[in-house]
């Protein structure tokens, strides 16, 4: 592995403030988004994401100017998600300041979507956000929906949509996703660790930039998720609550011998 392991602390903006929950539920509040935007990017963040999780049309407006007052302040590349639909709420971001724009529940609507974008603004600039849940014989029609084992969400893990996750993974590359966004449902809020076996299923799937995101609660959490074929690692309530820096989270990477800046 030649480049560097990316951290990336991500923010769920409601109503311009920063909130976490599990699964988009239980919401409490983390702070302001441009204060603690700054805030990592100070303690060496290489990347942000923000996702708006309320994601209406009065939410699109806040985001908005949130991420205009982030990019004024903050140097890093940012993500920015949540109710993108159209080519046109990606130029609206990008013309914010956001450097990236995730897709997610308006690409399984419409996998088309997916090629417009990067057609128009090019494959570095869109993220395909993909929240994925396992599938059991406790999930509705079973373990049949998803030859893989997992499937891809809508609503925060709560709806399934019977498309398997690896599947459409490798699809929304070939379509011009130029990264992956991983989100484990079943992992989403906890501390149990990511989700290796997904990992490893994503990597062998997509042959584009991979984050891992969902189940980090301690320092020796992010190197295995990068040994399973993670670029990138990003968490949230670990991050905003105390329970780990941004330094602490490098520091363990490089002491497994992986590249960070």
């Amino acid at each position: 592995m030649s480049l560097a392991v990316r951290v990336i602390p991500c923010l769920d903006v409601d109503d311009g403030r920063v909130v976490k929950g599990v699964n988009f539920r239980g919401l409490r509040d983390a702070g302001d988004p441009v204060e603690l935007a700054r805030r990592y990017g100070e303690e060496g963040a290489d990347e942000l994401t923000f996702l708006d999780v309320s994601a209406s049309a009065s939410g699109r407006g806040t985001m908005l100017e949130v991420v205009r007052r982030t990019a004024e302040q903050v140097l890093i590349p940012l993500t920015v998600g949540g109710g993108v639909r159209s080519a046109e709420d990606v130029d609206q971001l990008l013309r914010a300041g956001a450097d990236k724009v995730g897709v997610n529940t308006a690409a399984i609507a419409r996998p088309q979507v997916i090629t417009e974008i990067a057609e128009r603004f090019g494959n570095q600039v869109l993220v395909l956000s993909a929240d994925v849940r396992r599938v059991t014989e406790e999930t509705p029609d079973g373990p049949a929906r998803s030859g893989s084992g997992f499937e891809v969400t809508t609503h925060g893990g709560r709806r399934g949509t019977g498309i398997d996750a690896i599947a459409w993974i490798a699809e929304a590359a070939q379509r011009g996703a130029g990264e992956i966004l991983l989100n484990s449902m079943d992992a989403d809020g906890t501390t149990s660790g990511f989700d290796l076996e997904l990992i490893r299923a994503a990597r062998a799937a997509a042959d584009v930039p991979l984050i891992a995101s969902g189940g980090a609660g301690r320092a020796e959490d992010f190197p295995p998720a990068v040994r399973a074929g993670a670029d990138a690692v990003l968490a949230a309530s670990v991050f905003h609550f105390g329970t780990l820096t941004i330094g602490q989270a490098k520091e363990a990477l490089a002491a497994d011998g992986l590249p960070v800046r």
